[in-house]
């Protein structure tokens, strides 16, 4: 087996990056981001690479000041059970300390993955009414499934939101 990196994508990785979250975009378990929006969140994402070859990603969205989201979170089919989704979510979280974050959100049909790294299934309310307010003006798909908004259910249907508490 060959070594895995994890590391800070770069806009050279978008377009690979592109092509490994099409097919479960094709698939509906991830929504579908254009090249414009991955170039603009580029210093979101962190990568996984084994010889040269990306094989897995996944980005850290701010949602407020103590919270985040875990999102675009994939291994290529050949790499699964192999720690690469575990070594991503290690430095997502890693990420989310470095910035402050307490808490981790995501929106996820892995259930069971993201149980054994300390989420839990979450109900509706999990900001106070006030930050509640504020985040309903952000725009942002991510933040909307967050909030459990009525116009993105469809595109959630079967989806477990999650919440992780940072040590």
């Amino acid at each position: 087996m060959s070594e895995i990196i994890v590391r800070p994508a770069r806009s050279a990785d978008i377009v690979e990056i592109r092509n490994l979250l099409q097919p479960l975009v094709e698939r509906r378990i991830l929504l579908g981001k254009d090249l414009a929006v991955l170039y603009g969140s580029v210093q979101e994402f962190v990568v996984a690479e084994a010889d040269g070859t990306l094989i897995g990603c996944g980005a850290l969205h701010v949602i407020w000041e103590d919270l985040g989201e875990v999102r675009s979170l994939l291994v290529r089919d050949d790499w699964l059970r192999h720690g690469v989704g575990r070594r991503i979510v290690d430095r997502l979280e890693e990420n989310a300390r470095t910035l402050g974050l307490t808490r981790l959100f995501c929106l996820t049909f892995e259930v069971d993955f993201f149980s054994r790294r300390g989420y839990a299934p979450i109900g509706e309310q999990v900001v106070d009414p006030d930050v509640y307010s504020q985040l309903l003006r952000s725009g942002d798909a991510g933040v909307e499934e967050f909030l459990d908004l009525a116009h993105v259910k469809p595109n959630t249907l079967g989806n477990t939101r999650m919440l992780k508490v940072l040590n």
